[in-house]
């Protein structure tokens, strides 16, 4: 079948097999062009198909040679209906890491259900054995907990009062105001039972208690904190109050990891198109007027670029970890350096729909968007039959 973009606000309902498969090839080169990493040698990635996961799968595999286990929830195709971007991500992957000789299993089902831990932990114990880094990269917005049973959806609210600035709706470049209302009583605490590190803690636990850890075996989970603009919706926002439970829970499962002389760790990383971020009001708008700024001062990154070097330059180094006051691993100082910070603030002040082309990088937060579903790849042929009917080799 030919196959389109179709999209529907912030998402798109179709994925195109090639342009995912291009992506990962793409992604993979670019790993192995920057050299050897002396890394991990087997690897759990919670939330492994697309975005900081996928990156993280990829930079472990191809940069460390580390044989990988992917836990994720997508969705396979159907006659005549494509995947999700995920499901055609991990194929593609599965097959690259079986032409270079590197040992790659998936599994597909909810991370945050209890099943899905004991069949993760079946298949290390089967193939693996003990793990020395655990990746956790979940981006859902709901969660159904093993235990009560409660579903909790997070949501994307200020705390204290309305909160009103300019968005973008990426598709057809018009600026306007947006007012997000203040969250209520529980939004708080759903959002922090979906976004916050709970789950992250029960695997890590689980992994412990079925001896799957090595010793000095590394967790890294990954954050975000963003510029002044955005703090009200973002950082001092719900979705805040969950970054912040899980950077503390970066702590409690060192402490849990103390008899391996393991470590957890939060990367706090720089703003980038993935699904996730998409969603979200303001942040469009910001990151278009940033892709601008970073893309002129030569600094800007996306995830293979940011992960390979958290890889390379900050965790294997052969030295302690470097972090800061609050402990947390940093790759997002480009995008909070002062004077790129400074040129984006006084963008921010005149962005309209008139100037929007002018000054920021619209077309690259659209190209971006588009890539994360396999559409506008370069190298791809759009006019071409493509075989909806992709499998994942180990599913």
């Amino acid at each position: 079948m030919i196959i389109e973009p179709r999209t529907r606000g912030f998402i798109c309902l179709t994925a195109h097999p090639k342009g995912c498969e291009k992506n990962v090839q793409n992604q993979i080169e670019y790993v192995k062009s920057k050299g050897a990493i002396q890394g991990p040698k087997k690897v759990l990635v919670i939330g492994a198909s697309t975005g900081f996961g996928l990156s993280s799968r990829i930079t472990s595999a191809f940069g460390s040679e580390a044989a990988t286990i992917g836990v994720f929830f997508e969705k396979p195709p159907k006659e005549g209906k494509t995947a999700s971007p995920g499901w055609y991500n991990s194929a593609a992957f599965e097959v690259e890491a079986a032409k270079a000789g590197l040992y790659a299993k998936s599994i597909n089902g909810d991370a945050f259900s209890s099943e899905i831990k004991v069949e993760t932990l079946a298949l290390l114990k089967k193939d693996l054995g003990q793990v020395d880094l655990v990746i956790y990269s979940l981006a859902s917005p709901v969660r159904t907990h093993p235990e009560t049973g409660v579903r909790h959806k997070s949501v994307l609210k200020p705390i204290n009062g309305v909160y009103t600035n300019k968005t973008v709706d990426f598709h057809t470049g018009k600026v306007t105001d947006i007012s997000i209302n203040p969250c209520v009583d529980g939004d708080i605490e759903n959002t922090v039972a979906v976004m916050g590190g709970e789950d992250w803690k029960m695997w890590m636990t689980a992994l412990i208690d079925a001896d799957l850890l090595a010793p000095n075996a590394k967790s890294i989970a990954y954050s975000y904190i963003g510029p002044e603009v955005t703090q009200a919706v973002y950082r001092d926002g719900t979705i805040g109050r969950a970054k912040d439970h899980l950077e503390a829970t970066a702590f409690e499962i060192t402490d849990l990891l103390k008899d391996l002389k393991g470590e957890a760790f939060v990367s706090v990383n720089k703003a980038l198109v993935t699904q996730a971020s998409s969603a979200i009001p303001v942040i469009p708008l910001y990151i278009s007027l940033l892709y601008r700024v970073m893309k002129n001062h030569n600094v800007h990154e996306g995830t293979i670029q940011q992960i390979q070097r958290l890889f390379q330059d900050k965790v294997y180094t052969g030295k302690p970890i470097e972090t800061d006051e609050k402990g947390r691993i940093r790759v997002d100082e480009l995008e909070l350096r002062a004077d790129i910070q400074a040129e984006v603030a006084e963008l921010w002040k005149t962005v309209s729909t008139e100037n929007l082309p002018e000054i920021s990088d619209i077309e690259g937060y659209s190209l971006d968007f588009f890539n994360l579903f396999g559409f506008k790849v370069a190298g791809v042929d759009y006019e071409l039959e493509s075989n909806e009917m992709v499998n994942v080799p180990s599913l």
